[in-house]
């Protein structure tokens, strides 16, 4: 729990230790630690250098907690002022590589990425980068990277990214391809279905893509396309398999898929009722008492079924439709 102020689960248990005892010897905390003194003497004298704990002024070899209250909170305003420290370091490194990038070399839009562990960090990066979306392909052949992983995948859901990914039949029916499936969809992410895609892709806030290259070559290796006409060319490929692509959802212990209205729900017909009316994704969610991303996937939905990418062009076919006017 206090990892993010930079206690391990050792140093961590430790400080609670003292925390319940108020007071201890090495001995005594070792013993309660389970640990040696030695290591419980090294973990004390980190703590110490956290200022969580001190040495009893009566007795030296005594060890007393500080008050949580005080020594976390000032641990915490300690670590966000290294943290603002970092933002802004990353501001102005962002701000520096924009004024070089204006007009970005024909050779810096691609990247060439060679090596099994190099193609499955720059994987993860894409995940762990995300702000708002990651699409993939995923085929039933990996080269470097599985289908998913779930510390990326449970990191993004957290931060609110949304995922929407396409897999061929046969990954559906691999070995672990139900546990992982529905883990995803666990994580309310979009899964969808086809027979064969054309090829594994991952795209993260449709301004990077990864392209794995052919497994003929000596070392796996895969290609970092950024924001260019082949990048939305391969926005492209992806948006056009999702469409044919049937949804899968979970239905007891198994995965089942399901058709493609091609028409509104009442549920879709309220949200576009309540966001015509001027309100926010967040209010709508409130009103009807929904998720905020099961909101924003069904007004995704709605622009793929009225074929507009724009939530401008949505209201202007809402009404074009008799969508409003019906509900």
């Amino acid at each position: 729990m206090l990892g993010a102020i930079g206690l391990d689960d050792v140093q961590e248990s430790a400080y609670r230790a003292l925390v319940a005892l108020g007071a201890a010897d090495v001995g005594d905390l070792s013993h309660r630690l389970g640990l040696p003194e030695d290591d419980t003497a090294r973990i004390l004298r980190r703590l110490e250098g956290h200022g969580l704990v001190a040495r009893s002024s009566a007795r030296p070899a005594r060890w007393v907690a500080a008050p949580p209250g005080v020594a976390l909170t000032a641990l915490l305003t300690r670590r966000r002022h290294e943290l603002e420290q970092a933002d802004l370091a990353a501001a102005v490194l962002s701000a520096e590589f924009r004024a070089e990038a204006t007009e970005p070399a024909v050779h810096d839009l691609i990247e060439v990425v060679t090596g099994a562990h190099a193609v499955s960090q720059r994987f993860l990066q894409l995940q762990f980068g995300a702000e708002s979306e990651v699409c993939a392909l995923v085929t039933d052949r990996p080269v470097a990277i599985s289908g998913t992983d779930n510390d990326a995948e449970e990191d993004a859901a957290r931060r609110g990214v949304t995922y929407r990914v396409v897999v061929e039949r046969e990954v559906v029916t691999g070995a672990n391809g139900l546990t992982e499936l529905a883990a995803a969809l666990g994580r309310d992410e979009q899964v969808r279905v086809v027979d064969r895609v054309p090829t594994k892709l991952v795209v993260a806030d449709r301004t990077t893509a990864l392209v794995p290259l052919t497994r003929e070559l000596a070392e796996p290796a895969a290609l970092v396309v950024h924001a260019s006409g082949l990048l939305e060319s391969l926005m492209g490929l992806f948006e056009g398999v999702w469409r044919q692509a049937v949804p899968l959802r979970l239905e007891g212990a198994g995965l089942v898929a399901e058709d493609l209205p091609d028409q509104p729900d009442g549920t879709d017909l309220q949200i576009l009722s309540l966001l015509l009316a001027g309100l926010t994704d967040a209010s709508v969610a409130k009103q009807l008492d929904l998720g905020l991303r099961t909101v924003q996937r069904r007004v995704k939905r709605l622009m793929e079924i009225a074929g507009v990418a724009t939530r401008l062009q949505l209201g202007w076919q809402a009404y074009e439709r008799g969508w409003v006017a019906r509900f």
